[in-house]
This record gives structure tokens, C-alpha cells and sequence, in this order.
């Protein structure tokens, strides 16, 4: 599980949706802004209580003046005055949970305090609640709130602050447009508010699913990798392994009656023992990432590479004899390097179960449309069954498919086993060679 994305991070120009729409000035603005708006939006997340207590004690002291006022009259206008205090700035604490609640509850203590004609400080909490009710609630109340506000303003200005022949009717007009520009700004900055919580979601989810993507394309990946390592070290020890149990077979009988021949036996087996684990040294630094100057590398064998493989199988014991045909020089590294992994593979089967008198044959051809492999062996007999288990035939099948093709094992009426393998020279899968030179 990765973790959650930081509002940062989600907000990197990479990670936006829809960048070619802008010109870079303008996507330059809008990036900038909206790491603003994400970085209020995380310090608020990160102290949420800083807000919520904050906004209504900012409104309380704005009641002051009024509450000094009523103290001086008298005691009971003073706790009037405090009551109605409390009952513009209390309510705010759940203006989040119960947005058209505490709109409600604002809009009746209002209406109340201008039928008792009485002005606190603290009666612009009501726009507080409008802002609030358009981030969240739905766009239908936030109506209904701004055509109650402005019937409100229009009312109170109209009855109570001289419309009608009072000496302050000049800035009525004033007061009525500062009305409407407050009251259309907060319902404005309301829905803004949740447009920006809704695309800072939307950012979010892409952003988590992007990373679950990446995450699961990097597992895919590795396991094709650890497959290919998996088959490349199975050809590599098994085709070498089975050489060295071969030769030293061989040894062992010659130690007494031919030393010099069991000493050249001996160090045939040296040999290829030293180029295995070269091989193996080689593809175990391409799994780490070691630098390529700490271990030498070796380009992957190919078709020109099949004269030593088979000199290798003669000094383990069976006559081999390898026929080519057709134009084979320009086909791909690839194809080449699967055709070489599918000849070994066969012969590493062939040493296996190699008799004394054990020939084999291998024959590569080439045409326009396909490459055919045939390794044909004289025996003894296999059952079907034997030869269907471990990872040989299964590496092979899965080389072949790479290139579109399929290979076939089974005995034939020489007494041995036959296995032929046909690739196309246009591959339908990734050259894993280019991507992995080494």
C-alpha cells in the first residue's frame, strides 16, 4: 500500500489534469494558486480547530462595543445584549456539520432582533452562515438563502434606516449596494469553495490511482524480470551443469587407465565450470545495478556461438553435428539469442539421457517467413510424460512465443528424441535483448 498523497505533491504540474488547454503563463497562475489553496486547506486540515473557534470569537469581539453600551444602560439590556451575543457567534461551531441548520437558526435570531430594534456587532455571522451553506450544502438552499438575504436587506434598510424621509436616506442606496455585494460575494466564495474541494478531490483520487497504477506496472514488470532471470540462469547451470556430470562420468573411468586423457577431461570440465560462473557473475550484476565498469560484460550469444556449444557437447561425449541453412546472418539479436537458448535447452535434455553411443543432430533453417530448428537425438528412449516436467520445454515454448512461433517434443523412429521449434523473424513481443543488452 503506498501512502496518502500530500497536497504538495498532488498539485506538482505534473500531476494536474488538462495542461495542454492552458498557455504556460496561465497554467503558471493557476499551479501557484492552487498550491495557495492547498496549503490553507492542509493547515486547516492539520488544525482544525484554529478555525473553528477562531471565526466565532472574531465575530464576539465585534459585539464589544455594543455590550459596553448595554452595561451602561442597565442590567437587563446588558444581558440582552449578551444572549444575543452568544446566539450569533455560538452556532457558528457547527457551521460545517449543519450548514442550513445554523442558517436557520441565524436568520430567526435576526429576524427577532430587528422587531425588537435591537443592533449588535455580531449580526454579520449571518453571512458567515450563507458562506458556509454554499460550501456545504446543496446549490438549492444556497438559493433560497441569497434571495432571503437580499428580501432581508431591502426590508431592514427600507424600515429602519430612514428610507422614508429620515435624514439618512442619502446613503440608503450606498448601504443597499454594499448589501448586495456582500451578501453575492459570500454566496460566490461559498460555491468556489466547494468547486476547489471538489477538483482538490478529484486531484487526490487521480493522483492515489495513478501511484496504484505505477505500482502495479513496476510489480508486472519485476515479475517478467525475475522470469527472464529465472530462464536465463536455468539455460545457463543446467546446459553447463549437465556437460560437467557428463565429462566428469567420463573422467572418473579414465583417472587409472588414460591420466592424460582424464587430466584434458579435467579441465574441460574447469573450463566450462569458469564460464558458467562468469555468465552467472554477469547476470547477477545486471539484477543489482552494479556500474558497468565493475563487471565486465559480454554481448548475448547468437547463431555464430552454436560451433563452440556444440564443441562442448562432443567433449561431453555424444557426436554432434550442426547443419545451417538459408540466409541466417541478418536476423535479429533476439530471435538469434532465443534460437541459441532453444538449441541449448534440447542438447542440455540430450546430455541427460546420453548413452555411450549417443548421437545428435541439430539443423537450423531459415526461410522468408520463419526460422525452423530441429535437434534430433538417437537416444535411448524417453517417455512423454518424462520429458514434459521441469522448466526446459517450458522456457523453450515460451522463447518461441515471443517471435510468434511453437515448439514440439517427442520421440521419433530413431529411438531418440526429436524437438523442433519454429519462430517468426518479426517479432510480436519486446526484443528483450535491447532492453537488457547485458
Amino acid at each position: 500500500m503506498t501512502a496518502q498523497p500530500t497536497t504538495d505533491r498532488l498539485l506538482k504540474p505534473e500531476n494536474l489534469i488538462g495542461r495542454t488547454r492552458l498557455g504556460d503563463s496561465e497554467y503558471r497562475s493557476v499551479v501557484r494558486l492552487l498550491n495557495w489553496l492547498g496549503r490553507v486547506r492542509a493547515a486547516d486540515v492539520a488544525h482544525p480547530r484554529v478555525r473553528l473557534w477562531g471565526v466565532p470569537a472574531f465575530y464576539a469581539l465585534g459585539g464589544i462595543p455594543a455590550l459596553v453600551r448595554a452595561a451602561q444602560d442597565s442590567g437587563p439590556a446588558f444581558v440582552l445584549m449578551l444572549a444575543v451575543t452568544a446566539g450569533y457567534t455560538v452556532p457558528l461551531l457547527w457551521r460545517r456539520q449543519r450548514p442550513a441548520l445554523v442558517f436557520t437558526v441565524l436568520v430567526v435570531l435576526s429576524e427577532a432582533c430587528l422587531f425588537l430594534r435591537v443592533d449588535s456587532g455580531s449580526s454579520a455571522t449571518q453571512l458567515v452562515a450563507l458562506l458556509n451553506l454554499g460550501r456545504f450544502g446543496p446549490p438549492g438552499q444556497l438559493a433560497v438563502g441569497v434571495v432571503y438575504n437580499l428580501l432581508q436587506t431591502f426590508v431592514s434598510i427600507a424600515f429602519f434606516n430612514g428610507l422614508k424621509g429620515s435624514d439618512r436616506g442619502a446613503s440608503t442606496p450606498v448601504l443597499a449596494f454594499l448589501a448586495v455585494v456582500a451578501i453575492l460575494s459570500m454566496a460566490a466564495l461559498g460555491l468556489a469553495g466547494k468547486l476547489v474541494n471538489a477538483y482538490i478531490e478529484a486531484l487526490q483520487e487521480h493522483a492515489v490511482r495513478l501511484e496504484r497504477e505505477r505500482d502495479q506496472r513496476a510489480q508486472l514488470a519485476a515479475a517478467t524480470e525475475r522470469a527472464r532471470v529465472a530462464r536465463e540462469m536455468h539455460d545457463i547451470l543446467g546446459h553447463t551443469l549437465a556437460v560437467i556430470v557428463g565429462l566428469a562420468g567420463g573422467a572418473a573411468g579414465l583417472a587409472e587407465t588414460k591420466p592424460k586423457r582424464g587430466a584434458d577431461t579435467l579441465r574441460i570440465i574447469a573450463e566450462s565450470g569458469r564460464g558458467a560462473l562468469a555468465e552467472l557473475r554477469r547476470l547477477l550484476a545486471v539484477i543489482h545495478d552494479d556500474e558497468p565498469g565493475d563487471t565486465p560484460l559480454a554481448p548475448q550469444p547468437g547463431l555464430a556461438d552454436l560451433g563452440a556449444l556444440m564443441d562442448r557437447v562432443r567433449a561431453a561425449g555424444p557426436a554432434a553435428a550442426l547443419r545451417l541453412e538459408g540466409e541466417l546472418i541478418g536476423l535479429a539479436q533476439g530471435l538469434q539469442l532465443a534460437v541459441y537458448r532453444i538449441v541449448q535447452e534440447a542438447l542440455t535434455n540430450t546430455l541427460k539421457h546420453a548413452a555411450p553411443n549417443t548421437t545428435v543432430e541439430v539443423t537450423v533453417a531459415a526461410d522468408p517467413e520463419a526460422v525452423h530448428v530441429t535437434v534430433e537425438d538417437t537416444g535411448p528412449h524417453r517417455s512423454p510424460g518424462a520429458a514434459d516436467q521441469g522448466k526446459g520445454l517450458v522456457g523453450m515454448r515460451e522463447r518461441a512465443a515471443l517471435y510468434g512461433g511453437q515448439v514440439a517434443a517427442g520421440p521419433n523412429s530413431r529411438g531418440g528424441w526429436t524437438v523442433r521449434a519454429l519462430l517468426v523473424p518479426t517479432p510480436t513481443a519486446p526484443d528483450l535483448t535491447e532492453r537488457h543488452p547485458a
